[in-house]
């Protein structure tokens, strides 16, 4: 199989590489680029832990390959904070709330939740856990992971 050459932008900074046509999105993020904060999990799109943000909206790198990223900006956990030192306040607010437990779909939830922030800033309860839909934890329930979307919304508008 003949490799491509794709450009992107990737949490800001312009990305070039030479991949396999039928590369995953997912296991480019992790394994070429290092960026490990995009887990894996039902490598079908259905649980949504391996969830970032394309162009601004919540895709599931799973099910996209690599050269349909091309020319795209795409968002992963790892680029919401620019700093080690300072988290979001989605990433702050989650931790705040006892709204993770083994951590594994934190990722995927709060990148959820910032392309549902970007839409609607200002969302009610039953809009967040519409905003979550496809985005499933195993550990602690919604309650919290509700209220730390609604906490990080609030600080966000202001």
């Amino acid at each position: 199989m003949r490799a491509i050459d794709v450009k992107l932008h990737l949490n800001g900074e312009p990305v070039s590489a030479t991949v396999r046509p039928n590369r995953l999105l997912v296991d480019w993020l992790r394994e070429d680029v290092q960026l490990p904060g995009t887990k894996l999990g039902c490598d079908s799109g259905a649980c949504g832990v391996c969830t970032i943000l394309v162009d601004g909206v919540s895709r599931k790198s799973c099910l996209m390959l690599v050269a349909q990223a091309a020319g795209r900006e795409l968002e992963t956990i790892e680029g919401l904070s620019r700093s080690a030192d300072e988290l979001h306040p989605l990433q702050r607010c989650f931790v705040e709330q006892g709204a993770l437990q083994c951590g594994f779909c934190t990722p995927g939830m709060i990148m959820a939740a910032r392309a549902l922030l970007k839409e609607n800033p200002n969302p009610t309860p039953s809009e967040v856990r519409a905003g979550l839909a496809g985005n499933l934890c195993r550990c602690t329930g919604y309650v919290a992971i509700v209220q730390a979307i609604i906490s990080a919304a609030e600080e966000l508008r202001q």
